[in-house]
């Protein structure tokens, strides 16, 4: 059976000050009503039942993801004592299903992408587990056509074509690239034979738990301790002990640069992981004069700004071109556009100065 696993622990510092450590990025809705962790549920909730959905989130973030995720029983969602990257969260979201369904095959996506159309990856997810299932000791993976040479993702090198379902492309994977330089990417992308990697994943349970095993013995152990005292009393004091002694490694270096049986899907979906502000252009749009504005905003020779602000605040601008400007609660960034990669070393910065209160 087809069971998912929702990674909703990030701490969207890079959205600052609209992402705070009280409710991070994927709790906020960027894209319109429906927050980001409720637009992940939404996405998969007509391929599986409740039942077989979980999510992973920070411990302090349990009780907002339980209020957004009303059709989720509260065991379905776990809270990580701390966070430990990719690895240990799938890890134990492999863990736990497996100890109820042996055979299990599993969707492992983060909770803070926008994906669109969303029958398009529901079709994408299909084909993936189609692949898992004749192929149960292959790691399956999602590969986004690149929009441009970006230099903020790591890039999946396909090789021979492994099969095609419902039109959808499947490729075994050469190679993992990390984070390229500008002419590397530019090569990439010209090249036609790289996708942007997007973390989402599908693969038997028990491939991953194997794969771990080999690769990360002591985050094997780990989570198979944890899962074997889920339904004991000292549950949450396993889970405690356990995660605090686990190395933070992401799935990616831990197991899939190492992987020997991978394949990709050409995602049939268009994918943002709404990385930073300015995914909000392409979210929004832009209007005549190149801005980006959520909120009130009056502006003179004001251009090629994103601009957001909440209900009640107005922002007014003279004379300014591409910046970051950015008010919610008692905090307001204003930034140049090319350093907004730098905004989470801003947040760095403040938790230096002693000014957790505006995190």
């Amino acid at each position: 059976m087809l069971h998912a696993v929702i990674m909703a622990g990030g701490g969207g510092t890079r959205f600052w000050p609209r992402s705070r450590q009280k409710r991070p990025k994927q709790f906020l809705a960027l894209g319109g009503e429906r927050t980001l962790l409720q637009l992940a549920l939404d996405r998969v909730e007509t391929l599986i039942p409740p039942e077989r959905i979980w999510v992973i989130t920070a411990d302090a973030h349990r009780e907002e993801a339980a209020r957004q995720l009303p059709n989720l029983a509260s065991g379905q969602i776990v809270g990580e004592p701390c966070g430990r990257d990719t690895a240990a969260c799938i890890g134990l979201g492999a863990s736990l299903i497996a100890r109820e369904d042996r055979d299990a095959t599993m969707l492992v996506m983060p909770a803070d992408h926008l994906i669109e159309p969303v029958d398009d990856f529901r079709r994408g997810v299909e084909v993936a587990a189609e692949m898992a299932e004749e192929r149960p000791t292959s790691l399956v993976t999602f590969g986004i056509v690149p929009a441009f040479p970006a230099t903020g993702y790591g890039y999946i090198h396909r090789g021979e074509e492994a099969g095609r379902r419902q039109d959808v492309a499947v490729y075994r994977v050469l190679s993992f690239r990390e984070k390229p330089s500008a002419d590397l990417a530019e090569r990439f992308v010209a090249s036609g034979e790289y996708y942007w990697n997007s973390g989402i994943f599908v693969w038997k349970a028990a491939t991953i738990l194997q794969a771990l095993r080999d690769r990360q013995p002591k985050l094997h152990a780990a989570v198979e301790r944890i899962a074997a005292a889920w339904p004991t009393s000292d549950r949450a004091e396993v889970l405690r002990k356990e995660y605090e002694s686990l190395e933070r490694i992401s799935i990616d270096y831990a197991v899939m640069e190492h992987a020997k049986d991978v394949l990709v899907v050409q995602a049939p979906f268009r994918w943002d992981d709404v990385g930073s502000w300015l995914a909000l252009e392409r979210v929004h749009g832009r209007d005549s004069q190149g801005n980006t504005v959520l909120g009130l905003h009056v502006g003179i020779q004001t251009s090629n700004c994103v601009i957001a602000c909440g209900s009640g605040h107005l922002v007014a601008t003279v004379g300014v071109d591409n910046l970051l400007i950015i008010h919610d609660g008692n905090a307001t960034l204003v930034a140049a556009r090319s350093e907004e990669g730098t905004v989470k070393q801003l947040v760095e910065l403040l938790k230096k100065e002693g000014l957790e209160h505006h995190l």
